[in-house]
């Protein structure tokens, strides 16, 4: 065992033991909503959501130092070059927020797996506690979709600070109907641990004034359009006016750590558009008009119509991310919110989501990728 580490089970097992744990747990309330009666209400206990939320923090918090993990390696050697380092406050960092917590866990040798644990419980339990507010009767399937998500558990040993970002804008969409001056703070704190996050909070507030679903949906598709024809005058626009790191992961000839495929992404393609057929069906065929949902909904629509425009960029799947962290919520959101109505059916139809959801994660872990 090296240096500081907890654990005896080798990282390498990690993705297989957390899939494992994931389609236990989604099979199990996949059964009970699979299996629901017509117009029965189906209730998910929210302290079972709290302690898999707890488990996933502890598993993933005190993982090895493994190259597996990617970046855990660097966090690590990072945390060990700041160590005993006079701890002092600084502005002038690159993600406000996470580099000076980062540094402060170091300066005063908190320990490394301390600093994992912190980031993982807000990973979790920050999603566990979004999930909660959107669907307080149905927060364990919608965890659940989340746990069984494409991008969870890479962003929860790689790209840690984009994974933690995530979680706090889940809670400030969660929020921003209730508590708009939290919700607001959560936004602006999910930038401060990744700057990537910018457009975010963007659309964030975009959404916020302008939540017309038909204007955005056609915003996707022409995006969409653009990307098949491989227009790339948005993407190289975007980099002009990002930092340097967000201008490396635009630029299409930076392909440098990249072992995945490149080029016009359908596989991406589908996967994003579920949210989006769902969210048609939602609103002009079952006639759902909810605020919430709407806001959540044109968020995902505008930040995943960027990734389009952007699809031909190096680092393709860190864009794409920016709208793949809310995609768990958006696909779920019309058959668990009891005021979008969408008919006696909806239990068994979130069941059958959360099936080809997992099925579709275990497909790209295991065969395709």
């Amino acid at each position: 065992m090296a240096k500081g580490e907890l654990t005896m089970i080798p990282g390498s097992y990690y993705l297989f033991i957390y899939l494992f744990i994931v389609t236990i747990a989604t099979f199990s309330v996949y059964n009970r909503y699979r299996m629901s009666s017509s117009g029965v209400l189906v209730k998910d206990s929210s302290s079972n959501t709290f302690i898999l939320a707890l488990l996933c923090t502890i598993f993933i918090g005190l993982r090895p130092n493994d190259p597996v993990f990617v970046d855990t390696v660097g966090y690590v050697a990072g945390y060990y070059y700041h160590l005993h380092e006079p701890f002092v406050l600084s502005a002038d960092v690159e993600n406000l927020l996470f580099e000076n917590i980062y540094y402060f866990f170091a300066s005063y040798d908190l320990g490394w797996h301390t600093l994992f644990l912190f980031m993982a419980s807000i990973y979790f339990i920050g999603t566990y506690l979004a999930c909660k507010k959107f669907f307080p009767d149905n927060t364990l399937i919608a965890f659940v979709v989340f746990l069984g998500a494409f991008s969870t558990f890479s962003y929860s040993v790689n790209g840690v600070k984009a994974g933690v970002a995530a979680a706090l804008f889940l809670c400030a969409l969660a929020y921003r109907s209730d508590k708009p001056v939290i919700a607001s703070i959560l936004a602006v704190a999910s930038w401060g641990f990744h700057h990537s996050m910018t457009p975010c909070v963007l659309s964030f507030f975009i959404v916020w004034f302008y939540s017309k679903p038909k204007g955005y949906f056609l915003f996707w598709v022409v995006c969409l359009a653009l990307s098949a024809a491989h227009v790339t005058f948005f993407q190289t626009l975007f980099m002009s006016y990002s930092d340097a790191k967000g201008a490396s992961y635009l630029d299409a000839e930076n392909m440098a750590g990249w072992e995945g495929k490149t080029g016009f992404r359908l596989d991406f393609v589908v996967y994003s558009a579920m949210p989006v057929l769902v969210g048609y069906w939602a609103i002009f065929k079952k006639k759902i008009d909810n605020l919430k949902y709407n806001r959540v909904l044109c968020t995902y629509l505008l930040m995943n119509g960027i990734w389009l425009l952007c699809m031909y960029a190096g680092f393709t799947n860190r864009i794409a991310y920016l709208s793949w962290f809310m995609y768990p919520i958006v696909l779920v959101y019309p058959l668990l919110d009891e005021e979008c109505v969408w008919g006696s059916s909806r239990f068994k139809i979130v069941a059958l989501f959360a099936g080809l959801h997992l099925g579709f994660t275990l497909f790209m872990n295991i065969i395709y990728l």
